[in-house]
């Protein structure tokens, strides 16, 4: 089998260098790129399986960069941020990224979250990877919400009769939500359900793509239970 192509964009060499050969060590192939302008440009050259991008970058920043990748690919994103606290993270969420990764990191957390959103894209999840004993939503065949459809089976949604794109993450939010129904959903269930967190994670993933998903499925269509989480009304 193929190895997985990484795509890691970072202006820091002793970082880039550094990590670039953790993720080698570890089987995965890696194109590392100093600027956001080049590894636009190696993303279109290359069309790798996953990107991680630095938030801070020379030229084009990483969420300017995670927005134009998203124009052009569903592929899985990592942000890279210095700061858990800082808006970039969200603004790198809400520009398509999948996750995020607060710097320093430990290789092996890194290893761990590549890994889990490449199972979530239906990769193999890099060498080594297995399913980690996770069970998929089940299969419903056509669920209907009003105006709303999930294809379970042929991974589709439409409303009012026209297909809506959805990222393979938003895809796996709303079969959580689709396959329970009116059943409220707490944020580190999801984490654990979707981003595969075997560990507290960050609710603001959560937070980011729920927003993300009304947008696309209508903003009443998922319903805030203030203090519990998360519900797809029926």
């Amino acid at each position: 089998m193929a190895e997985t192509h990484v795509l890691f964009v970072e202006d820091d060499d002793v970082i880039r260098e550094a990590t670039q050969l953790a993720l080698e060590r570890d089987g995965f192939t890696v194109t590392a790129m100093p600027d956001g302008l080049s590894g636009l440009e190696a993303f279109r050259a290359d069309r790798p399986d996953i990107a991680l991008l630095d938030v801070m970058l020379p030229g084009m920043d990483g969420v300017s960069l995670c927005r134009r990748i998203r124009d052009e690919s569903t592929v899985p994103v990592i942000m890279l941020s210095a700061r858990a606290d800082s808006i970039d993270v969200v603004l790198g969420l809400e520009a398509g990224a999948d996750d995020y990764v607060t710097k320093p990191f430990d290789g092996s957390v890194l290893m761990a979250r590549i890994r889990a959103v490449l199972r979530r894209f239906g990769h193999a999840g890099g060498p080594g990877a297995g399913d980690g004993g996770r069970e998929e939503p089940a299969e419903g065949g056509l669920l209907a919400f009003g105006d709303l459809e999930v294809d379970t089976e042929g991974m589709e949604v439409r409303k009012g009769g026209v297909t809506v794109a959805l990222t393979p993450t938003e895809m796996r939010l709303l079969l959580e939500f689709s396959t329970a129904p009116g059943t409220v959903l707490s944020r580190d269930k999801l984490l654990e359900r979707v981003w595969d967190y075997g560990w507290g994670g960050d609710t603001r993933v959560v937070d980011v793509h729920v927003q993300r998903l009304r947008t696309k499925i209508g903003q009443d269509r998922i319903e805030t239970v203030r203090g519990f989480g998360y519900k797809l009304k029926g």
